[in-house]
């Protein structure tokens, strides 16, 4: 017979984001736990609040399957010697089995005799397996944990009790002093304890004392009651995953409430506003029907609407002394022209082994304007990038970012405003930091794009000079999200920007203007290739065929536009009829080419052709010279793939003339050379 088993542990309250993937970690430890002792059971439910993690497994069996089976072992002339003792094999089928040699038993299978035993073994008890589940809470692991008495165990926050019911009885599971039993806590201010007769009383019985155990169920009781308040009052909220999320977790028993400040405030930019009340105090931020702030918030109380004009009252105290100080800082702040912050930042490290943030802004704008002439940018973008370019971190010594660290760039981008800067000018001041994260928002303006790039080039390179290089498991200064955002504005704007050349000549630009170290030697190439990997993630992230990125990322291209463009050739015809006889007569060329040890350096020379074969290849592939884009250029191999293999054909590559083999080769090698732009087509799988 099947029970349910419930298996709860009570704790100090958790930080919200560890909760769901605690309780995930949990119910995943336990499943493979069940199943490797033989315990079968239909699923695992999992319940969590900020002060519980819990698991309820539906209909775990009582007891282990029986064994009642006969165990096939080695020939007898290998389980005994000849004067019949019992051999190290024998004895280790036996020891296998849990049984010795003397439960062995002989019997001839298709001529030849075998050793067997025949196993019967009674299934354990669930109830005593159970008692296992101390050693899953034990190897479970947290961001951070913490010690409490003398104890060396470490949990995420202190455990207070432990419940553990399979079915009706109590599995005594413990760890450290604390005994599983059949108690379980309410709600912190509003309930009592709970003795559970039963693992399905749980949920009930948590709801009478003011605790939703289901995660699910206390978000939809907030969002339907934030519709609700939103619907009388005729506001719209903007949804954000990740606070509904959070203050999910935050709570036990939700109550959603309104609350409001003074309309004075709203003269402050609404990324102040939204970050007092989003990022300090959990609020959601209210807007009218036409989309516009006002000056109200909602938010979320952990408990009952007992006292709820007393919880409103409180929480617009705190929030009104957030936005008294931002009013001030605000204020301040827009006493002094830029360039007041500017000058300033000669005296704000960069890093301390780098040089100033004015020094890092000085090599930006050469790196911005050598960048802006290789694109051919017009003048007018390049003269808002070398004023974004004189202003870009000035924010960072105003006082409002000095206490809202999270709005630098944002604040600039509105000061710049009101200073009268050109919006480009002004925009681009946000948007050089993005993207913010690896799938983030790119930068919309052609001015934000350029700066956003030349920023973080100039942080790559310099950190790497300084020899602050990100290792396989370790990168604090970000390096590779910055690369990542390089590639993907490049592939936004469609940008072209081979890295292998580029870099070394804006090294060498960089050499003598500015006191940080710049990569020496080779590291240049390091470099490039650092942040060409970074095309492989954006390759796997927009599912392209692994195959095909292994193969684009295997040629000599070190542009990611061009890089992109072979991928979306390959993807987009690698299941044509076409596909697989155009790469096996390239593939073949590089595996003679390979084979020949053919080094190149020899020009083709018709006078040396002496098969019509030869000319059409050659006359081909001279059609194919001057084409830049990849997709003719694969259409064009297509149309040549009867002349390679006419050729191969009618031709003896390693003719014993060694005029005519090398120029044979190097034919090959122009067209090697040309299929490289597409990758290295031999790791395609072609079916």
């Amino acid at each position: 017979m099947a029970k349910d088993y419930l298996f709860e542990i009570g704790t100090e309250e958790m930080p919200a984001h560890v909760v769901p993937r605690s309780v995930k970690q949990l119910a995943d430890r336990t499943r493979k736990f069940l199943k490797e002792n033989g315990l079968k059971f239909k699923d695992i439910k999992t319940f969590s609040t900020p002060r519980r993690l819990t698991i309820l497994v539906e209909d775990l069996a009582e007891k282990q399957d029986d064994i009642d089976e006969v165990k096939k072992g080695p020939a007898k002339k290998i389980a005994q010697d000849k004067d019949g003792n019992w051999t190290k094999a024998a004895q280790g089928f036996a020891r296998g089995q849990g049984m010795t040699t003397d439960d062995i038993y002989f019997e001839e299978l298709k001529g030849t005799e075998y050793a067997y035993v025949h196993v019967q073994k009674e299934g354990k008890k669930a109830s005593d397996i159970l008692l296992g589940m101390s050693d899953i809470v034990k190897a479970m692991t947290f961001p951070t944990k913490m010690r409490w008495d003398s104890n060396d165990f470490e949990f995420v926050r202190p455990i207070h009790w432990l419940v553990s019911l399979f079915g009706n009885d109590v599995i005594p599971v413990k760890i450290l002093d604390i005994t599983a039993g059949r108690k379980t806590e309410g709600h912190r201010f509003l309930g009592d304890s709970v003795v559970l007769a039963n693992a399905d009383d749980y949920e009930d019985a948590l709801k009478d004392q003011y605790v939703i155990a289901d995660a699910e169920e206390r978000k939809d009781m907030i969002v339907n009651q934030m519709n609700e308040l939103v619907k009388q009052n005729n506001w719209e909220i903007k949804p954000d995953r990740d606070l509904l999320e959070e203050v999910t977790y935050l709570v036990e028993y939700p109550t959603v409430f309104a609350g409001s400040f003074d309309k004075k405030y709203l003269n402050i930019p609404d990324e102040v506003l939204i970050t007092s009340m989003k990022d300090n105090q959990r609020y959601f931020e209210v807007y009218d029907e036409n989309g516009k702030l006002i000056n109200h918030f909602i938010a979320v109380r952990n408990g009952n609407k007992d006292y709820l004009d007393n919880v409103i009252s409180g929480n617009e105290k705190v929030l009104v002394a957030r936005l008294d100080d931002a009013q001030f800082f605000y204020d301040e702040d827009r006493k002094y022209p830029l360039s007041h912050f500017v000058d300033r930042l000669k005296n704000v490290s960069f890093h301390d082994k780098i040089g100033s943030m004015a020094e890092k802004m000085q090599r930006v704008r050469m790196i911005g304007d050598y960048l802006a002439k290789r694109w051919n940018l017009p003048e007018s973008v390049i003269t808002d990038f070398d004023r974004a370019s004189e202003l870009y971190k000035f924010d960072l010594v105003t006082q409002m970012v000095g206490e809202f660290a999270e709005l630098q760039g944002v604040m600039g981008m509105h000061y710049a405003r009101l200073a009268g800067e050109n919006e480009d000018v002004a925009v681009a001041i946000k948007e050089h930091y993005m993207p913010t994260t690896a799938e983030g928002e790119l930068p919309t303006t052609t001015v934000g794009s350029l700066l956003s790039i030349a920023d973080k080039i100039d942080t790559i390179v310099t950190f790497f000079g300084a020899g602050m290089i990100p290792t396989s498991s370790n990168d604090p200064y970000a390096l590779r999200r910055y690369a990542y955002g390089i590639v993907r504005i490049l592939l936004n704007e469609k940008w072209s920007l081979p890295f292998n050349e580029v870099l070394p000549e804006i090294i060498k630009m960089l050499n003598g203007v500015t006191p940080a170290k710049l990569p020496k030697g080779d590291a240049d190439q390091e470099i490039a290739d650092f942040i060409r990997d970074r095309v492989k993630q954006y390759l796997q992230k927009n599912k392209f065929k692994y195959d095909i990125i292994d193969a684009v990322l295997a040629s000599s291209q070190q542009d990611p536009s061009q890089i992109l463009a072979a991928a979306n050739v390959l993807q987009l015809h690698h299941d044509d009829d076409e596909f697989k006889p155009v790469v096996e007569s390239l593939t073949r060329i590089d595996n003679i080419l390979k084979k020949a040890k053919f080094k190149g350096g020899i020009e083709v020379d018709e006078s040396l052709f002496d098969d019509n074969s030869e000319k059409e290849l050659y006359v081909g592939v001279q059609n194919l010279q001057d084409i830049e884009d990849l997709a003719d250029l694969y259409q064009g191999f297509v149309q040549l793939q009867p002349v390679i293999d006419q050729y191969f054909d009618t031709n003896m590559i390693m003719a014993k003339d060694e005029n005519v083999k090398n120029n044979r080769l190097a034919q090959l090698s122009v067209v090697s050379e040309l299929a490289d732009r597409l990758g290295d087509l031999s790791k395609l799988v072609i079916k």
